[in-house]
């Protein structure tokens, strides 16, 4: 990564997100200008993407969507496993990012790009899983996120998560911090995200994590959790 492509994203960030208009002109406002280096920079700074899609329990012919799916990136985390899919939804409501993510899975027919609200966006068949990779805290309305894909899935499917959160054990200081910190780019940390989904999903894997910041000298926590519908 050269540091004029991490200056591209960095003033993107510093930027910040614009606050009129409606979430999906504010997320291409945001990240058309930083679309074609936003994969390279987000290698380290989106951590436990990787285990998350490892830990995935995905039956043979599985079908899968990611909401908030972005580039696409995360879904060449199942390596192999992707030739077994029988369907994969990559859904997003950001055409810049959406056009990265169709030249990469242009040559697997089984991967959809879908351009489309988490909060309303239905497949035709159940799925085996759902994934929000670092998306959840960037849709305003998440419970109807979660909610909508609870729905989606069929019994003893699952729902999997990995995003930014304020762990526990972190002090005020550093809870307004981070909050204002991510605020700015239109990422919103709430603990209550976790509380929701234990309550939606009582059978769970849950575990928090440190990870660096580029540039700072500070540690962001994330947490990873994976939910299996009842059935």
């Amino acid at each position: 990564m050269s540091l004029a492509a991490d200056a591209r994203v960095l003033w993107s960030l510093l930027r910040g997100q614009q606050r009129g208009g409606d979430h999906a002109s504010r997320l291409q406002a945001f990240y058309a200008p930083q679309a074609e280096q936003y994969d390279r920079f987000r290698e380290r700074l989106l951590h436990g993407r990787a285990e998350l899609y490892a830990a995935l329990p995905l039956p043979e012919g599985a079908r899968i969507a990611e909401l908030g799916a972005g580039t696409g990136r995360n879904l060449e985390f199942l390596g192999a496993r992707v030739a077994g899919l029988q369907r994969a939804y990559l859904v997003d409501l950001c055409p810049a990012l959406l056009a990265v993510a169709r030249r990469r899975w242009a040559e697997q027919p089984q991967v959809a790009v879908v351009e489309a609200d988490a909060c309303q966006w239905q497949p035709q068949e159940p799925l085996d899983a759902v994934v929000f990779s670092y998306s959840l805290t960037m849709i305003p309305d998440w419970r109807q996120a979660m909610a909508n894909a609870f729905a989606m899935l069929r019994p003893g499917g699952v729902v999997a998560v990995v995003d930014f959160t304020l762990a526990p054990d972190q002090g005020a200081a550093a809870r307004w911090f981070w909050r204002h910190w991510f605020g700015h780019d239109g990422v919103r940390l709430d603990p209550a995200h976790g509380t929701a989904l234990r309550a939606l999903l009582p059978a769970h894997q849950l575990s928090y994590h440190r990870a660096p910041v580029p540039y700072l000298p500070l540690h962001t926590a994330y947490y990873r959790f994976i939910g299996r519908k009842p059935g």
